[in-house]
This record gives C-alpha cells, sequence and structure tokens, in this order.
C-alpha cells in the first residue's frame, strides 16, 4: 500500500500506514493505491475508510463486470483497461477506483494504468490540490486511452484479413482465413461484452448523478464517455467488416468451388461421346463395316478429334468456355 498525501504545494509518498491514517483523519487530500492483497490492508479498508465488506471484496477479486456501487460516504467504481490480447482473446486489467470527498483508492494489480498517473502526481500535485474527483478522472481517463492503440491494430489486421479473403479462399491457404476470421469474432464479442457495462458505467459518471463529482468536472467525465462510445462504435464497424469478410469468403470459396465443377463438367460432356465412339468400335461383332477395314483406326480417332473439337468450339460459342 502507498500513499501520496498533499502536503502545501508538494506531495508526500509515503507506506506508514499511522502516516496515512492520520492523513484521512485530517481530512487531507490524498491518492493510496492498493498493491498487495494482506491483512492489513483489509483492516485498513474496513476500520479507517469505512469501505463495505463487500467493496473489500470485490476490490480484491480477480474478475469483476465493469459497474458503479454508490455508498453514503464514498463511490465505487470498477473499469476494465486493455493491455493486449491473444488471437482470439482480449487481455484486460481491472481498475478499481474508491472516491471520496478527501480521498482516492486505487487497486490496478498490473499497476499498468496508475503507473503512468503516479509520475504525473510526482511531477505536479495539480490533481491533487482540485480534489478527488479530477484523480479518479484522471485514472479513468488513462484506463480508457488503453483501448485505442488496440483498436489501431485492429484496424489494420482487418484490413489485411480483407486483403487475404479475396486471395486464399478456396484455395489450400483458406482454413488459416477461416480460423481468423473466426478468432476476431471472438475477440470483438469479447471486446463487445466489456463494452456494453463499461459504457452504462461511465454514462451514470457523466451524467452528475453522484454528489463525489462536481459539476465543474462533469465534463470531463462527459469526454471520457464520448471517448469510449466513439472506441465502441469503431469495434460494432469492426464485427460488421469481419462478418462481411466471413460473408466474403463463403461466396469466393463457393465461386471457386463452381468453377472446378464447371471444369470438371466440361472435361465429362467433352469425354462422354468420345467414350461413347471407343465404345462402338470396341464391341467384338464379326460383320461390322469397319472391322476389317485398314483405315478405320485412323478414322476412329479422326472423328473423336472432331466430336472434341466441335464440343470445345460450341463452348466457346455460348460463353462457356474462356471469355465470351
Amino acid at each position: 500500500m502507498q500513499a501520496r498525501i498533499l502536503d502545501g504545494d508538494h506531495v508526500r509518498v509515503t507506506s506508514d500506514l499511522a502516516e496515512i491514517t492520520a492523513a484521512i483523519t485530517n481530512g487531507v487530500s490524498i491518492w493510496v493505491d492498493l498493491e498487495k492483497h494482506e491483512s492489513v490492508c483489509d483492516q485498513f479498508l474496513a476500520d479507517v475508510m469505512r469501505l463495505h465488506p463487500l467493496t473489500i471484496e470485490d476490490i480484491w477479486s480477480p474478475v469483476q463486470s465493469p459497474k458503479i456501487e454508490d455508498y453514503d460516504n464514498y463511490l465505487y467504481i470498477i473499469l476494465h483497461g486493455v493491455v493486449g490480447g491473444t488471437k482470439d482473446k482480449l487481455e484486460t486489467v481491472e481498475l478499481d477506483v474508491v472516491m471520496g470527498k478527501t480521498f482516492v483508492i486505487t487497486h490496478d494489480p498490473r499497476d499498468i494504468v496508475t503507473s503512468d498517473l503516479k509520475q504525473e502526481i510526482d511531477r505536479s500535485p495539480r490533481l491533487l490540490v482540485k480534489g478527488p474527483a479530477w484523480l479518479a478522472h484522471a485514472a479513468l481517463d488513462h484506463a480508457v486511452d488503453r483501448y485505442m492503440p488496440i483498436v489501431d491494430k485492429l484496424d489494420v489486421q482487418i484490413e489485411q484479413l480483407q486483403d487475404d479473403v479475396l486471395d486464399k479462399a478456396g484455395t489450400k491457404r483458406g482454413s488459416r482465413v477461416m480460423t481468423r476470421i473466426l478468432e476476431f469474432k471472438r475477440l470483438l464479442q469479447s471486446l463487445r461484452r466489456t463494452g456494453i457495462h463499461q459504457r452504462e458505467a461511465l454514462l451514470r459518471l457523466s451524467r452528475g448523478e453522484f454528489d463525489e463529482i462536481p459539476a465543474d468536472a462533469l465534463p470531463f467525465y462527459r469526454d471520457i464517455y464520448d471517448h469510449f462510445t466513439r472506441i465502441n462504435d469503431i469495434t460494432d464497424s469492426y464485427r460488421d467488416l469481419v462478418t462481411s469478410a466471413l460473408d466474403a469468403y463463403l461466396s469466393v470459396q463457393s465461386n471457386r468451388m463452381n468453377e472446378i465443377m464447371k471444369t470438371l463438367t466440361l472435361m465429362s460432356t467433352v469425354m462422354l461421346p468420345l467414350t461413347f465412339i471407343a465404345g462402338v468400335y470396341g464391341m467384338n461383332f464379326t460383320n461390322m463395316p469397319e472391322a476389317h477395314w485398314s483405315y478405320g483406326y485412323p478414322f476412329a480417332l479422326a472423328l473423336m478429334a472432331a466430336t472434341a473439337v466441335s464440343i470445345l468450339w460450341w463452348f466457346k460459342h455460348r460463353g462457356w468456355l474462356g471469355k465470351t
């Protein structure tokens, strides 16, 4: 547990529990960042901060949906930031924010969202001077900002996926493209599930429902909501693009399959009369007129060739073979 306490015009960083407790008791502006789950932290949250047992339980829980809970003396916010992802699953980090009149408590298990904020506070105490609502806004803003690099990366990958659909669908490399399409669909669906709850939480913050957020801070919370709404809209458009890519893949694969079937059908159509001619002249009847004719073999080959050429010419004339 590490705290940053406003001390005049500078910030004092401390991990001393007595010093943190004194700052809370005296109503000094303070930011407490929880690190490891220890019994002393639970005791501090329960006895000093007077947090509800369910809030303490949710803070240490590994996975919770984004939400807001309004208690008498504080506001509890859960938001998710994105730190990366695998092919079909996003890697998210949960940010817990407890905001009171003079304090902010955060829990960032991987110190990804709050690390930049700590550096900013150490350089300038401006956010602590302005109040907890501004510090909480900065933490939430950092969490939402982490979505955009992932969204930009998805944009490039989906564009490449669309090119691969046209080039590889219906070929021996097409199965890999189909796998990537399904991976993208699962990833975007995961992002959408998180975004639905998170957008609702940010909307509530931007409406001014809570006393902990002053009126002059509301435009900045609305800015976070607008930012995340744009990200949601972009990801929804990506879902449509991936669905279109899947439809295009199936269409291209079907067209190429039709081309293969057309080629095989044309070959079968050419070979059918040739097989008929060969079958006729292969019959072992004694009184066949051409059986003892010295030119019978060349005549049969010439008849087959003429038949094949005539059929191919007819296909070409009807536009079934090559370009019309």
